[in-house]
């Protein structure tokens, strides 16, 4: 379990999740800038070295960061939507009565209906649960007379990797939350 490396670029910004043998690569060929993390998520043991004698070992730490510029800006990347990311961003709460409901009962709810035009965004969905959302039909927040109690946003790049739902390990958890936006949900 928690068997994955959140790989960051030099300055820190998550680029993705890569696997142990991913990461060994990395250190291997000497591209890994810094790392953190509590403890090492795994020693790795390779060949004896015939000069020293010596095994030789790579400890993989569960956050590494590399070398080198990112190809492109990720902040500048919106991440990628799914149900049950929405429902996280909006900590399983209705946008329009302000109840908690288990996932399995909520809906994505389209502030501009997609008959409208309305996309499938992150400023354009919120989470609902199935009687509001049936209340609401195909007219906006404001012609149902149903206000939202609060407003959809975009995660940042921190955010998109707490809310990808993966098991994380705690101290990588930790590390993620601390670079949270002020205004997070997920605080």
């Amino acid at each position: 379990m928690h068997q994955h490396v959140l790989q960051l670029d030099i300055q820190g910004t998550p680029q993705r999740w890569i696997t142990l043998e991913q990461a060994a690569l990395h250190y291997a060929t000497d591209t890994v800038a810094w790392v953190d993390g509590n403890e090492p998520l795994r020693t790795l043991r390779g060949g004896v070295n015939a000069a020293t004698g010596r095994q030789s070992l790579i400890e993989v730490h569960p956050i590494i960061a590399l070398r080198g510029a990112s190809r492109i800006n990720l902040f500048e990347v919106t991440p990628s939507l799914a149900k049950h990311k929405l429902f996280c961003r909006d900590r399983y709460t209705c946008a329009y009565c302000g109840q908690r409901f288990q996932e399995r009962e909520l809906q994505c709810e389209h502030i501009v209906p997609e008959s409208r035009g309305g996309g499938w965004t992150w400023m354009n969905l919120v989470t609902a649960c199935g009687p509001c959302n049936g209340r609401k039909a195909a007219r906006t927040p404001e012609e149902a007379a149903m206000p939202l109690l609060y407003l959809p946003y975009v995660p940042s790049r921190f955010e998109d990797f707490l809310l990808e739902g993966r098991h994380i390990r705690a101290d990588v958890h930790e590390w993620l939350a601390a670079r949270l936006p002020r205004g997070s949900r997920l605080n």
